[in-house]
């Protein structure tokens, strides 16, 4: 069952999905639009409102895999992971908002475990290449093992975002983020740490962010105190972005206006800059002294490809292999690090 189908990561996803020989259930509620994309893939649709529980868990069954690009997913993914908790079945969306990766570790997780479903969040280009660069260099790190710094970066030039990553950004502008600290997830404002990366041959800054790595990486790594997620996206303006995570959270009227100004950029991201567009994610592992272990480099094609081919790849994989665990699963302990590595190069994501 896929949520977001119409839209563009989730028409990409469709496209991925059909290309792995999955025949997905285009859900949502545009019948006339789902039915000609559906007429065009050669998959059934159904017409369900992803904001709705009880729509959506009218067509979840404990055996189903449910696929959600619907966001922002503060706003609108509540309702399609709650149906999947409710109907214990495998999920798996795209978001990359911190605090709703939280709230699938901590809130929804432990309901997940008692239902028997099984929750996949932020299953593409947030956050699988840092869960699975961090694992790699874990591996090779040995329980010396005491801190990991991962960062995304892009490569290229031109519009290579879509309407919707501005929107899910500003929905996120101002909310608390999240951090490993002394061995525990702990509130962070996103932007509160700055460092500087090597990244294809030249420094390059990023600024912190939550992920899931501060939930996967310690599950890898008992002995973990430290996990930061640094995004690279800013350039010359990590700076400036670092400086503003001291401020108050931007007021809502502030964010309303600039919701309305995002909603008049085009939906799809220019063709020609995604392209020329590469991802590159980095992951190094330290000691307790600071002296690095390890350091593992994963690259790919632009993050909504990427994105896409992931969530085929993982459904694809629940479906015919189920995934190992329930609750709150991250991407290492659900399929296993060598067949995750195997089907994130599927998708494009390899070494350099």
């Amino acid at each position: 069952m896929l949520f977001g189908a119409t839209g563009y990561t989730g028409g990409r996803t469709a496209e991925a999905l059909v290309g792995r020989g999955v025949r997905p259930v285009l859900a949502g509620r545009d019948a006339a639009r789902l039915a000609a994309l559906g007429e065009r893939l050669g998959c059934p649709t159904a017409t369900a409102d992803v904001t709705d529980v009880a729509s959506v868990g009218g067509l979840v069954g404990p055996d189903d895999v449910l696929v959600t690009t619907v966001g922002p997913f503060a706003r609108l993914g509540g309702a399609a992971l709650a149906a999947a908790v409710s109907a214990g079945a495998t999920y798996l969306d795209s978001t990359g908002e911190p605090p709703f990766v939280r709230e699938v570790f901590e809130l929804q997780g432990p309901a997940a475990e008692r239902s028997g479903a099984r929750l996949l969040t932020a299953f593409g280009h947030d956050y699988v290449p840092g869960v699975l660069a961090g694992a790699l260099a874990l591996r090779e790190a040995g329980e010396r093992a005491a801190r990991v710094d991962v960062g995304y970066f892009l490569s290229g030039r031109g519009r290579w975002f879509s309407r919707g990553t501005v929107t899910s950004l500003i929905g996120i502008a101002g909310s608390p983020g999240h951090t490993l600290r002394h061995g525990a997830v702990r509130t962070e404002n996103a932007g509160a740490r700055l460092r500087t990366y090597e990244v294809d041959g030249r420094p390059r800054p990023g600024v912190s962010i939550g992920g899931v790595e501060q939930f996967a990486l310690p599950r890898l790594q008992p002995g973990l105190r430290t996990v930061d997620v640094h995004l690279g996206w800013f350039g010359a303006l990590s700076s400036a972005v670092h400086a503003t995570s001291r401020l108050p959270a931007p007021p809502a009227p502030l964010l309303g206006v600039l919701g309305v100004l995002a909603g008049r950029l085009p939906r799809d991201p220019s063709a020609e800059a995604l392209a020329g567009c590469r991802s590159h994610v980095v992951a190094e592992v330290f000691d307790d002294y600071g002296t690095l272990l390890a350091r593992t480099c994963l690259t790919a094609p632009d993050p909504y490809a990427l994105t896409a081919d992931l969530l085929a790849w993982g459904a694809a994989r629940a479906l015919s292999h189920g995934v190992t665990g329930t609750g709150a699963l991250d991407p290492v302990g659900a399929f296993g690090l060598d067949t995750l590595r195997e089907g994130a190069a599927s998708a494009g994501l390899t070494s350099p």
